[in-house]
């Protein structure tokens, strides 16, 4: 084996450990940064490949700026506030009732505004409400955790890794729906039984008010309700015209940013101060990376063996996969596994079932631990910031419940 690709690897697992432990507490960005830096300086990286790396992102990095522009203009305006403080009024007093309805709110969040949304902006607005009612926020908060996962494949909007498995090669829209309603519904469903019932004795003890004092939503929050509205229609739109989602996402999303501080004649700083713009560097370090894992045969080595397994047996290679990918997920975090894995499915002509196994391993695996996903990072950051921890082996317990059943019953769903 070549040295240079002993250093080569030797440095993508330092900085993938790096952007998943954050020693020192830096931000995640900076170890991903140092990493593809590393590289090019070192030479095992020519900074022409890396450019080219960086380049493979635009879609990615535009989509991720439109949907962070929304979903922070949503927070400043207290939409999300507002959504969950309607859903403790419809609760009616039940803790069983705003269960459901918090998880329902995060599917739509999540489905139509991707997950981080949900991780982002979802969180301190169901901490608010909960803690307005009387309850203890815990077990609402795992809701915006493992649906931002369960629910992020229903549509390729509602995870920024769905544009990282397919990139140029996403599916239609009718296609996309075919291969993925029935598994993102068997996800949604159980994810949401086997959570409730690990709930049930928190749930049973909790007594809250039947309402919540929260402002009228203001003109803002109605034009930004209406603005995330049309992106969805838009979006949609360009999935079923086959269309790249990055340019028509950014394009909303500023669009309706603009109108709506226009309208209200508010300064743009206090949106652009807040989002969380460390995302970009740390997506386009991951790029440089997997670009190196490329070059060094890393991938057409895992490549080989996945034709190997399809030549065999096309189920068993969807299940290999899907599972393998999953445990992957919790181990590597899922943008940097859903990167080697898109770089297969763009190299391969693989067999739709397996395909649709890697992206649910990708998307739906993450939720087995606290640093599977960029979402529940995020999850854990805004839990942090109302002084709540949660630790990684609570969570991990949670995880290995509650997963399972919803993993198995998505792959059983789409390699049928």
């Amino acid at each position: 084996m070549p040295s240079d690709a002993i250093w080569a690897w030797s440095i993508i697992v330092a900085a993938t450990a790096g952007v998943i432990i954050r020693p020192f507490r830096l931000p995640e960005a900076i170890w991903a940064v140092i990493g593809a830096g590393a590289l090019v300086l070192l030479g095992l990286l020519p900074w022409q490949d890396a450019l080219t790396g960086i380049e493979k992102g635009v879609d990615v990095y535009l989509f991720l700026i439109g949907m962070m522009l929304i979903a922070e203009l949503a927070r400043l305006e207290g939409l999300f506030d507002y959504l969950a403080a309607l859903a403790v009024e419809y609760a009616a007093g039940s803790p069983q009732r705003l269960f459901l309805l918090i998880y329902l709110v995060g599917t739509v969040v999540t489905v139509l505004l991707s997950n981080d949304a949900t991780a982002i902006v979802l969180t301190p607005a169901v901490y608010a409400a909960t803690r307005a009612a009387g309850a203890k926020p815990l077990p609402y908060l795992f809701v915006c955790a493992f649906i931002a996962n369960a629910a992020s494949f229903v549509l390729p909007i509602s995870n920024p890794a769905n544009l990282v498995v397919f990139g140029s090669r996403m599916p239609h829209l009718t296609e996309w729906l075919r291969q993925f309603a029935l598994p993102s519904l068997a996800s949604i469903v159980l994810t949401y039984v086997v959570l409730r019932i690990t709930q049930q004795r928190a749930l049973k003890q909790e007594v809250i008010e039947r309402r919540v004092p929260h402002k009228v939503l203001s003109r803002g929050g109605k034009l930004t309700a209406i603005g995330i509205a049309a992106i969805g229609v838009v979006l949609i739109t360009a999935s079923a015209l086959d269309k790249q989602l990055g340019l028509p996402t950014f394009i909303c999303g500023a669009v309706t940013t603009g109108l709506v501080l226009l309208l209200s004649r508010q300064s743009p700083m206090p949106v652009l101060k807040h989002v969380s713009w460390s995302v970009l560097p740390l997506v386009g370090g991951l790029f440089v990376m997997v670009e190196a894992l490329v070059k060094t045969g890393v991938i057409g080595h895992l490549s080989a063996l996945l034709h190997e397994a399809v030549a065999q047996s096309v189920p068993g290679a969807g299940w290999s996969v899907g599972i393998a990918t999953a445990i992957a997920t919790n181990i590597a975090n899922n943008l940097p596994v859903g990167l080697v894995a898109g770089s297969i499915v763009a190299a391969d002509h693989l067999p739709t079932s397996v395909v649709s196994a890697i992206l649910i391993g990708v998307d739906l695996g993450p939720n087995f631990s606290i640093t599977g996903s960029l979402a529940t990072i995020l999850w854990l950051v805004a839990l942090r910031r109302e002084k709540i921890e949660v630790g990684a082996w609570p969570f991990l317990k949670l995880g290995l419940l509650v997963t399972p059943p919803a993993l198995i019953a998505a792959l059983a769903a789409a390699i049928r």
